[in-house]
Formats: C-alpha cells, structure tokens, sequence
C-alpha cells in the first residue's frame, strides 16, 4: 500500500530526466518553451519526444487549475 505523501508528489517521481525535452528541442537553459514548440514536440518521430511534450502540456494545465 502506497504512501498518501506519495501520491501527492507523483510528478517528482514522473519527471526522470529533468530538462531533456529543453535538450532535444534545442532551447537554451533560462529560455522558455513556447506553446508552438511544444505543438511541433507533440508531432515528433521520436515518441520519447512525444511522450516528454505530453507531459509538459499536463504539467501546463496543472499549475493553471491553482
């Protein structure tokens, strides 16, 4: 049985390599990300590139709910 303290924090354990969709999509560090990035992102061959766009746009519509 899983923690309640664990399904609070599940994007700490969903976020395994911070800041790679920022490396594949060629974005300096300090530089934002902009929606039409993310768009083409969601397009990608790579579905690994997907799935990291993806979740940003879940992690976008998180912290707008707050």
């Amino acid at each position: 049985m899983k923690k309640a303290s664990s399904k609070k924090n599940w994007i700490k354990g969903a976020i395994k390599k911070p800041g790679a969709l920022r490396e594949s999509l060629g974005v300096k560090k300090g530089e934002k990300i902009t929606e039409k990035m993310l768009d083409k992102a969601e397009k990608s061959k790579s579905p690994l590139t997907r799935k990291r766009a993806s979740l940003a746009e879940t992690l976008i519509k998180i912290a707008r709910k707050k």
